[in-house]
């Protein structure tokens, strides 16, 4: 029998590798989506120590390329008997605050996080719904649910996923195919280092939010060490991809992300931002 098989996108490191791993030791034929050729080497010497190097294929795809998304579609997605599983993980966050930030960083910010998603989602479509099953996760956060200052292009981004999700599983339901976001909170992955950009601006001294930066920086570093390990959305994913059917749309994951979206949804917007500001300023 074929194994079922997994597409992850951005998957040479943080959520993205491990959902890769997790994913290939529940039996899944995995194709590891990465932007950067470079990482593969090490990536597939990491597989032969831990016995995945079987498992486990990588291939190119830059989710901003139109011809890099139509090779992915002709060279892979076309040849493959099926395609059980994407994971749209694919992205990085970009912040500052509004007034400082050109237009040209939201539209990076959305070419990759949104609009990269939805063309990896159009190439695999077809494929699932000739089949007639098939799961599809992307990845969100708990900054799809609330807005924060200084994250507006990552938050606004994540906002459209969100909505564009909850769309499109209404659209695939009748074909068999669930769509499911994930919604994390803080977790321990680079995504807040090497794949964060703060637009140089919001970071010079004579910037007018130059203190409230250095605030909020300060309250994301002491709360480092209560980050979730990425393993956790890891398993998640796993679980859910390997039962029959995913009744539910959004799935939290992190402490207290679930608590804080029913939060903000119940008390009035005065105290939410009385909340915010007491711990921020």
């Amino acid at each position: 029998m074929n194994k079922p098989v997994a597409i992850v996108t951005g998957a040479s490191s943080g959520i993205g590798w491990v959902t890769c791993q997790e994913l290939a030791r529940s039996g899944f034929q995995v194709k590891a989506m990465v932007r950067n050729l470079a990482k593969v080497p090490d990536l597939k010497d990491f597989l032969d120590k831990i016995g995945l190097q079987n498992d486990i294929e990588f291939f190119p795809l830059d989710v901003t390329s139109k011809e890099s998304i139509s090779h992915f579609q002709q060279l892979l997605v076309e040849e493959l008997s099926n395609i059980d599983v994407l994971v749209n993980n694919a992205g990085f966050a970009s912040a500052g605050f509004s007034e400082e930030i050109p237009i040209e960083e939201y539209q990076k910010q959305f070419d990759t996080n949104f609009f990269g998603l939805i063309a990896v989602t159009q190439a695999v479509l077809p494929k699932m719904r000739k089949q007639g099953y098939g799961k599809i996760f992307n990845m969100s956060s708990i900054s799809g649910k609330i807005g924060y200052p200084s994250l507006s292009p990552y938050v606004s981004s994540k906002f459209a996923v969100e909505g564009y999700s909850e769309s499109l599983r209404l659209e695939v339901k009748p074909f068999g195919i669930d769509v499911v976001l994930i919604e994390p909170g803080s977790f321990q992955t680079n995504i807040w280092s090497t794949g964060n950009h703060v637009t140089q601006r919001s970071r010079e001294q004579t910037s007018p939010y130059y203190s409230y930066m250095k605030n909020i920086e300060g309250v994301m570093e002491k709360g480092r060490e209560r980050f979730g390990n990425p393993e956790d959305i890891a398993k998640l994913i796993t679980r859910l991809a390997l039962q029959k059917g995913v009744k539910k749309l959004r799935y939290c994951v992190g402490k207290s992300v679930r608590t804080t979206i029913i939060l903000k949804s119940i008390i009035p917007w005065f105290l939410w931002e009385k909340l915010f500001f007491k711990k921020l300023l």
